[in-house]
């Protein structure tokens, strides 16, 4: 048995869309189901994320802690940020975040995992790169605003942030997922053994 996602799309009756907002809107749709019912299904929709897992060469782990309104905590999280244009190389975008966040570049780029963050109510789409070969970028420094305006940086050792994500104090879900993915790959195959960096996304094509 092949343990897999697989594409598939039950028929949609009617669509609309009560709520456009900045960046994301709400989408409601009309979904026939197995047994012949149609049912309403309301999701948001979003253009879709990177994440970055940005790894030294004391195995620790680039780190920002941002507010977050919705959840009304401050978190730990990776350096992240949207799609902002269609068909974007997720790579390129990475490379920028990693840039504007932590004013860091990397020389060595891998896919650690694409994930879906909330698929029962969203259909954002996440790709987390680890980034190695870290050293500081050149020029100035992004102007920051609002929340990032707040933020703090760190590099916080990897086992500790494992630590951190068992024991219930860490939630945010792309550092969640990229440091167990992190430890995962590398009591695995190894790090040098993910997916390039330009690899397939299906979840949201580009081009290279």
């Amino acid at each position: 048995m092949t343990i897999e996602d697989t594409p598939e799309e039950w028929r949609v009756t009617a669509t609309a869309t009560p709520f456009r907002g900045n960046k994301t809107s709400v989408r409601t749709d009309d979904v026939v189901m197995p047994d012949g019912t149609t049912v309403k299904r309301d999701y948001q929709v979003h253009p879709g994320s990177v994440a970055i897992l940005a790894l030294d060469e004391a195995g620790r782990v680039l780190v920002l802690r941002q507010y977050r309104h919705p959840v009304r905590q401050k978190l730990w999280e990776i350096p992240a940020g949207l799609l902002d244009v269609p068909g974007e190389n997720p790579l390129h975008a990475a490379q920028r975040e990693l840039y504007e966040e932590a004013h860091v570049k990397a020389e060595d780029w891998r896919v650690l995992t694409d994930v879906y963050t909330t698929p029962g109510g969203c259909d954002e789409a996440v790709r987390i790169f680890l980034a190695r070969e870290l050293s500081e970028a050149e020029g100035e420094r992004y102007a920051v605003s609002e929340e990032e305006a707040d933020m703090e940086l760190a590099r916080v050792d990897a086992a500790e942030l494992v630590r951190g994500v068992l024991a219930g104090e860490l939630h945010n879900n792309c550092l969640t997922v990229g440091v167990l993915a992190l430890a995962a790959a590398r009591s695995g195959a190894g790090l040098d053994a993910l997916r390039p960096a330009e690899a397939p996304w299906p979840a949201r094509p580009f081009e290279s």
